[in-house]
């Protein structure tokens, strides 16, 4: 039950529900999800060590505010797991998937909801992951997401930061489409460069 919870609240977390440095309470936790205050205990001890909350003595539970430190090492798993999965290719149903995501993003960018956009490039790279399917690399992936979705609040200050990526995601999708296996992953590879020195960049401003 409690890695249930934990799992909700990383879902939050890579969907943007939950912003850096909110509170966490568990009482109302608790009451929504229809579980014990010690099961939501349980699940803040996980994301503890996951680094996505804090619990500050004598004040509560909060939203992890990553620095940006981190975001070389964040990268680093990215390569290893986002890379290796386009590699090893996928199923029909998995690669239309990622094409899912991909206009989840083109209707989020035409909505003009950045947010939404957010969410879509979160799903893309969800996708990719679950070609390997590897339930471990899957639960890998969201924890991954969820501390990106940490550094992207910074970056939304930036309307245009997500419009970057969509002709990317596009440009991997198509070469998954057609079986373009070694095209797709040094796109993404490039991909994942451009985006660790973006999102470094404006964590250094």
């Amino acid at each position: 039950m409690a890695e249930r919870v934990a799992d909700e609240l990383r879902r939050q977390l890579a969907e943007g529900t939950l912003l850096p440095g909110a509170r966490l309470t568990e009482s109302t936790i608790a009451e929504d999800l229809g579980v014990s205050r010690n099961t939501v205990r349980e699940a803040f001890a996980e994301l503890a060590s996951e680094r996505l909350v804090v619990r500050l003595p004598n004040r509560g539970v909060f939203v992890a505010t990553l620095d940006a430190g981190d975001i070389h090492d964040v990268y680093t798993v990215r390569r290893a797991i986002e890379v290796s999965a386009v590699r090893g290719g996928g199923s029909a149903e998995d690669i239309a998937a990622v094409r899912a995501a991909v206009e989840e993003g083109k209707r989020a960018a035409e909505a003009g909801d950045d947010e939404a956009l957010g969410t879509a490039n979160q799903h893309f790279h969800g996708a990719i992951v679950a070609m390997a399917g590897s339930a471990r690399l899957n639960s890998i992936m969201s924890q991954v997401l969820a501390e990106m979705r940490l550094y992207f609040h910074k970056a939304t200050m930036d309307a245009d930061f997500y419009r970057h990526y969509l002709p990317e995601n596009e440009a991997i999708c198509a070469a998954l489409e057609s079986g373009e296996l070694d095209r797709a992953a040094n796109l993404l590879l490039a991909y994942l460069d451009r985006s660790e020195d973006n999102l470094s960049d404006v964590h250094a401003q």
